[in-house]
């Protein structure tokens, strides 16, 4: 029917603008993906992740260690593992106040005492461990369970495992506000790598105009849909004529969706929408630019997950303008109370904001809450004030979509520098959140180069003393 003609000069020649990205529901409704059989019953169906980039140190916020107070300033007593630098000083008692909080009793130091108000609803993983120690490497294993580019995100496995709740909105969105920034390693941790390329994350950047490139039509609807309507039928040709058509239908998924966002996009991120008391207690007024910036991105991960989308995530702002740090703000290898207690400023309001709006609204029930980093800090210094990277324990903490609250799971040494009790991995965070979502880590599959690969890979154990 159609000549011999390269599919890409054809697109090129016959687009103009967003509208050739979208093919209209009339010519391929059957594509749209809905919620897969679950394995179990689920109790909960969307995850927002509140991603700490650089390493967050856990005996700052949820890991009090009194020991380094009580030994300040000595030889560590233990052998001291290869670090980052190995710049390695004595001990360094945290800098921050721990108080506790809530029916639990849970200690949290005083970086987060809007998160403290809602402590009843975590459950603190104080045994996490990760098998790297660079920030690259560590971003890439905490998103994909593999240290280098090329695999695919848990979000990307979790909407593909799942499929969409709304056919108009991606399944998996990062947020991006302020001049947040994609940690080291790019955008390839947030990637579908091998799997259909509709499940790779879609960015939205809420200060923008635009927030999602080219998101309004530029063309009439009627010509749109006659421009539309003649890819679909090269499309069809040129698959027809390959083997493995998968890439191509991804394509016309990837079309279809960012179609409809034409419409469901500029709404949802309004989020002037917002009543001034909701605004106000994510901190989206607060005269603290950074925090009014977080405060929005948790505003809207509130307003995706409601709307259906399986996986936000949340990306930190660095600490200044022109921040050699900016991909990793929480890395405080010098003036450690200076930066922590900055970041924790970023955050702190609207994430204690989101837990409290998702329970008030009766969403906290069904969406999984994550505040995780890729490795924790020494307990002893880097330099005078400052801690290295630690990935032998560090804290990470869930709430919602069935998950224990007021639990304390796992430990460290005195010194909050190995695990002692209840050693996790990555892999066993992500085989809990598919199992809290109904799926069986080992059963969600996708077969590539030969193997069955999966999110866990040969590993992963569901934690199920963190489960109500």
């Amino acid at each position: 029917m159609f000549p011999n003609i390269s599919r890409r000069r054809m697109l090129q020649a016959s687009s103009s603008g967003f509208g050739w990205l979208a093919m209209s529901q009339l010519l391929h409704e059957a594509s749209a993906e809905s919620a897969k059989s679950l394995d179990h019953p689920a109790t909960a169906k969307n995850v927002i992740l509140c991603y700490m980039s650089g390493g967050a140190s856990h005996i700052d916020s949820f890991d009090p260690k009194p020991r380094l107070q009580k030994e300040a300033g000595k030889p560590m007593p233990v052998k001291i593992e290869r670090t980052q630098f190995n710049n390695n000083g004595n001990i360094f008692p945290s800098p921050f106040k721990f108080k506790q909080y809530g029916e639990s009793g849970t200690p949290v130091s005083s970086m987060f005492p809007h998160i403290a108000e809602s402590v009843d609803e975590l459950a603190v993983i104080r045994s996490m461990t990760a098998t790297f120690n660079e920030h690259a490497q560590g971003n890439y294993f905490f998103h994909t369970g593999m240290p280098f580019i090329g695999h695919a995100s848990a979000g990307a496995w979790i909407n593909y495992g799942l499929g969409t709740e709304n056919k108009n909105v991606p399944g998996y969105v990062v947020v991006e506000s302020g001049g947040s920034t994609v940690p080291i390693g790019g955008i390839g941790q947030w990637s579908s790598g091998y799997l259909p390329a509709q499940h790779q994350a879609s960015i939205v950047q809420i200060d923008n105009e635009e927030p999602v490139v080219n998101i309004r039509p530029h063309e009439r609807d009627e010509i749109q849909r006659q421009r539309l309507s003649f890819i679909s039928k090269l499309d069809s040709e040129f698959s027809s004529r390959v083997e493995n058509n998968s890439q191509v239908e991804a394509a016309i998924r990837n079309y279809e969706t960012a179609y409809k966002m034409q419409t469901a996009v500029p709404e949802l991120v309004n989020l002037a929408l917002e009543s001034k008391p909701t605004q106000e207690m994510y901190g989206v007024l607060s005269y603290n630019s950074q925090t009014a910036a977080y405060g929005r991105q948790c505003l809207m991960a509130r307003r995706l997950s409601e709307s259906g989308v399986r996986f936000v995530e949340l990306t930190c702002l660095p600490q200044f303008v022109g921040d050699p740090q900016s991909p990793n703000p929480w890395d405080q290898h010098g003036g450690l109370e200076v930066g922590h207690g900055h970041m924790a400023r970023q955050v702190d309001q609207p994430i204690g904001g989101l837990l409290k709006d998702l329970k008030a609204r009766g969403l906290l029930d069904q969406t999984i809450v994550i505040w995780a980093t890729e490795f924790g800090r020494t307990p002893f210094s880097q330099g005078s004030n400052g801690r290295d990277h630690n990935p032998f324990g560090f804290s990470v903490w869930m709430a919602g979509g069935g998950i224990k609250g007021g639990t304390i799971h796992g430990a460290t040494d005195e010194y909050g520098y190995h695990v002692t009790e209840k050693k996790q991995t990555i892999y066993d965070l992500w085989a809990t959140v598919l199992h809290l979502m109904g799926v069986d880590h080992e059963k969600l599959t996708y077969r590539y180069s030969g193997r069955d690969v999966r999110l866990t890979d040969v590993h992963g154990h569901v934690m199920h003393e963190i489960i109500a």
